[in-house]
Parts: C-alpha cells; structure tokens; sequence
C-alpha cells in the first residue's frame, strides 16, 4: 500500500472534516487537503484493495479516485453531507467500474433488484434480522474471513465490507452503492447467507482431513 506522506499543520488535526474542506475550496489551502487525505486514505485504500485483492490495482483506483476528489470538490460537493461518504462514493464508483471492465457484470441477485420483490427480508423496516448472523461472522478469525469475503459476487462483498468493517448503518450502504434500502438489505443477508456456507464447507474440509 502506497500511503501518502506529508507534513500538516498541528492545529489542522483538530478540526473538523467540513472545516477542512471549507479552507481548501475556499482558499485552496493544501494543507488542509492534505489533512483530510492523512485522515481518510488508510480507510479508503482498504476498501478499494479489499474489493479488487491487488495491491497495485488498488493503488491505480485510489490515485484515480482522489484525482476525481480534487477535480470535481468544487462541482459536484454539497457540504451539508459527509466529505467522507462522498469520496466513498467515488472510490466505491470507480472501484465497480475497474470490476465490471473486467468481467461481464451480472447481479446474480438481480431479481432482488426489483423493489416490488414479495421476499420477507425486502420488506424489512429495520435492521434487527442481521443481528444473529453478523454475530457469526464476527466470530470468525479474520484470516479466514476476509478470504471468503473475496469469493463473494462484488456487489456482496461490498456491502459486507461496508458494513462490517466501516460500520456503516444500511441507509448509508443503500446511498454510496445507489440501490435502494431494501436491496442493500438483500445483498447483506445473501452474503451472511454464502458465507455461513464456505465456513461450512471449511469444517467439512478439516473434519474430514483430520480423520485421516
């Protein structure tokens, strides 16, 4: 991972993301920026990386992504959101975009898509049904986890990773990703879903190895 190093000015560390912003739109202070970048990059490099697995390809995407961040700050930034969710969005955009150049992009969920879909979980309110099975995979050690998270469909994945790693709450998740609540809802339980089944699958395999 190919962090960016730079000096900032102490009296940046305290203030707040939005005041950050204000001095660079504004001012274009560069320290500023820099600030934020120190703050946020580890973060964001790490959900690109955990997205495509390949540290240079994540290093190519979070380049491209802070290059939209700083062209585009003055456009397409509303300051009454997070900073962070915005670039999160952007990383998370061009992250898919590298993934579906890749390969032909299918939802094998894409039914789920559909808004007017009768399955009981999309007609969820809240989010107390993730509870128990968000325990599991907390339970699990991180090693083999994240190498079953990486099996994952991609639009999984992400949302798993948004989820447990970043702690997002799902009406965010549905926000950064575009898709409804309801969909982010449905990603989520088939990867809890797929996941309790590779770890299974992993039982099985060392059961299996250690009768012989």
């Amino acid at each position: 991972m190919k962090l960016i190093r730079r000096s900032t000015k102490a009296t940046y560390k305290d203030l707040r993301d939005q005041d950050l912003v204000r001095l660079f739109r504004r001012k274009a202070d560069n320290d500023a920026f820099n600030e934020l970048l120190n703050r946020h990059q580890t973060k964001i490099y790490s959900y690109i990386y955990s997205m495509v697995n390949n540290a240079e390809t994540a290093n190519d995407i979070f380049q491209e992504t802070f290059t939209k961040v700083v062209t585009k700050m003055d456009d397409t930034y509303n300051e009454q959101g997070k900073w962070i969710a915005w670039v999160m969005r952007i990383a998370h955009n061009a992250t898919i975009d590298y993934l579906r150049k890749q390969k032909r992009y299918t939802d094998v969920n894409s039914w789920y898509d559909d808004d007017s879909s009768t399955d009981y979980f999309g007609r969820l309110s809240d989010e107390s049904w993730v509870d128990a099975d968000e325990k599991m995979i907390t339970s699990e050690t991180n090693s083999s986890l994240m190498s079953h998270i990486a099996k994952l469909p991609e639009e999984q994945r992400s949302v798993v990773l948004l989820r447990h790693y970043y702690e997002m709450p799902f009406k965010e998740i549905a926000e950064l990703t575009n898709v409804s609540i309801n969909t982010a809802l449905g990603r989520m339980r088939y990867a809890l879903i797929n996941l309790r089944k590779h770890f299974e699958e992993e039982r099985q395999h060392e059961i299996k190895h250690a009768n012989k």
